[in-house]
């Protein structure tokens, strides 16, 4: 799993590549987490382009975030989900909490 994360305009992109499992979730948990609270972005956006895998770990992931997120004054976005990973998203409801585009 890689992580880049960079700030532009008061926004964070976080572009992710490879898998998100219960092995990878947690240091990304913690990239991101550590991120959020220096940084303090009024918007965190999760590039979701280049994962190739993602299981129930990837929506805890992306809750936490946008927990986080609110906590700090900002807000999360989703970005480019594999068609079968915005299904995975769909499904569980996340779309309700976090824009998802």
């Amino acid at each position: 799993m890689d992580i880049d994360i960079r700030s532009e305009n008061g926004a964070a992109i976080a572009h992710l590549r490879g898998e998100i499992d219960h092995h990878t979730a947690k240091d990304l948990r913690s990239q991101l987490d550590k991120f959020i609270i220096n940084m303090q972005p009024e918007l965190l956006a999760i590039d979701f382009a280049d994962i190739t895998f993602m299981d129930s770990s990837g929506i805890g992931l992306i809750m936490g975030r946008c927990k986080l997120m609110k906590e700090c004054g900002g807000i999360l976005e989703v970005r480019n989900p594999q068609p079968y990973i915005r299904r995975v998203m769909k499904l569980s409801g996340i779309e309700r909490i976090v824009k998802v585009i």
